[in-house]
């Protein structure tokens, strides 16, 4: 078992009978849907799932869990999902893969969000490693990005994969995916980005995660956070 798997598993172990779960999406939520049918299947725990991605949603509905669409969704209690990058006050970068819109609104509706990575997505400051995602609306793109070199963005539109156009998140928007100095903190970027018309969302998540589970060298660490 590697480290993914392994803090897949744990978080598994913390869903309760009952509970509506929020799926995430990529590797690491995949392997924590697997688990989670697993758990379903050998234990019979009951669970129902909501899904940040019809690619998640497809994956639980073929482990034999039940998956809700988002209007039938008042509340999730629990939402586990992974991160492009963690800083040390547990602000996430989210979105390379474009489903920004539905992750944050599972994020925000969440009574737990439970966040899984390894170690290599720890980082100092959000944006280090990565651009921030930033989903505009396709007809407002040049006026927000012209907002956001004001301060200092530097970047462009997100091609999609065989680079003959651009990409379209699962919202129908287009993603800027724009650098910014350091000096600007993730609360700050976070408030600016909040207050820009035209953004449909981005890909900072602050003050958001309640729990982050790490994966180093065999070991699930546990990061709460400072507010709970």
């Amino acid at each position: 078992m590697n480290d993914k798997e392994r803090i897949a598993q744990h978080a598994a172990n913390q869903v309760a009978d009952g509970m509506l779960v929020g799926l995430g999406t990529g590797s690491t939520a995949n392997c924590f849907i697997e688990e989670l049918a697993q758990r379903s299947r050998e234990q019979g725990l009951k669970v129902t799932t909501v899904s940040s991605s019809i690619a998640s949603a497809i994956k639980a509905q073929q482990l034999g869990l039940p998956v809700l669409g988002f209007d039938q969704v008042s509340h999730v209690d629990l939402y586990v999902d992974g991160a492009d990058e963690v800083s040390p006050e547990l602000t996430l970068l989210k979105g390379q893969g474009a489903d920004l819109v539905r992750e944050k609104l599972l994020a925000t509706a969440s009574k737990q969000f439970l966040v899984l990575v390894e170690s290599n997505k720890l980082v100092e400051r959000i944006g280090q490693h990565f651009a921030i995602p930033i989903e505009v609306m396709p007809f407002a793109w040049q006026l927000v990005k012209k907002q956001l070199e004001a301060i200092g963005g530097q970047g462009d539109l997100r091609q999609n994969a065989n680079k003959n156009g651009y990409a379209i998140s699962s919202h129908g928007s287009l993603i800027l995916d724009m650098r910014f100095a350091e000096h600007i903190d993730a609360e700050a970027l976070n408030d600016i980005l909040n207050s820009i018309p035209g953004i449909v969302e981005h890909g900072i998540f602050y003050a958001l995660a309640t729990t982050v589970l790490i994966g180093v060298n065999g070991q699930v660490q546990e990061r709460q956070a400072a507010n709970l």
